[in-house]
């Protein structure tokens, strides 16, 4: 039988003896044997059950979820095939991303305009925004009993919104950072921009709703949380920015 030691399997593998022990004491990567003296060994299994680890770490997996993982797969050839599918659904995505770089490129290079729904090709799927959604699907329908359906997701559209909203925002802290008052014209512009794109992409919002939708991010903890990691003061300047349109 072979016998890896901590170090041997460390080497082998690209990771830290200390990366090891947490696997261990996590529950994660057991030893075959423990001598007498405490010296930790491994063995073939291990080694294999090592890389599984290792491949489901490049995916992202958190360690807690890889855990379960394991105990609800049955073999090895069952875990490697799921790890293969989910790989090539990466690559699916990063060749699309690619592509549309290089058509960004082209365009940029032209000095013309790249089509909208061109410029958003290979930002996430269905299944990906249904995670991303997850945490606050989960919050709203805990702390409110609020349902958001997730089944239908137009994941162009859904691309198209979260750029906007991320520039919005980010504009927004900006502003903020930089001291400029609440009730400046360049700040009321940029939200009435805003809301424009809203109402003319399908999200009907009048400068009543948001000045709501506002007060209910500050008063609510995960949104509040969201916005004020992003830059402190935030929440509640967009409170008083949405008082004075």
């Amino acid at each position: 039988m072979m016998k890896f030691t901590v170090k041997d399997l460390a080497t082998m593998a690209g990771v830290s003896i200390k990366t090891l022990y947490h696997y261990h004491k996590i529950g994660l990567l057991m030893p075959s044997e423990v001598g007498e003296s405490g010296y930790r060994y491994y063995g073939l299994q291990e080694l294999k059950r090592l890389q599984e680890i290792l491949f489901y770490k490049e995916l992202d997996v958190p360690l807690v979820e890889i855990k379960q993982l394991f105990d609800e797969e049955s073999t090895r050839v069952y875990t490697l095939e799921k790890q293969r599918t989910l790989f090539m659904k990466k690559i699916d995505r990063y060749q699309q991303l690619i592509q549309t770089i290089d058509m960004s490129l082209n365009y940029t290079r032209k000095g013309e305009n790249m089509d909208n729904q061109l410029m958003f090709k290979g930002f996430g799927s269905k299944d990906e925004w249904k995670d991303a959604l997850e945490e606050q699907v989960n919050h709203l329908k805990e702390a409110y009993n609020v349902e958001l359906d997730t089944n239908a997701i137009d994941v162009d559209k859904m691309n198209m919104m979260a750029i906007e909203a991320k520039n919005f925002t980010d504009q927004m802290a900006e502003f903020l950072r930089n001291g400029v008052k609440y009730d400046d014209v360049s700040v009321q512009n940029t939200v009435k921009n805003h809301l424009h794109f809203l109402n003319k992409n399908g999200h009907a919002i009048s400068q009543e709703d948001y000045l709501n939708q506002t007060k209910f991010f500050l008063q609510d903890d995960f949104h509040r949380q969201m916005l004020e990691s992003q830059q402190t003061g935030l929440a509640y300047y967009l409170v008083h920015v949405a008082e004075t349109l």
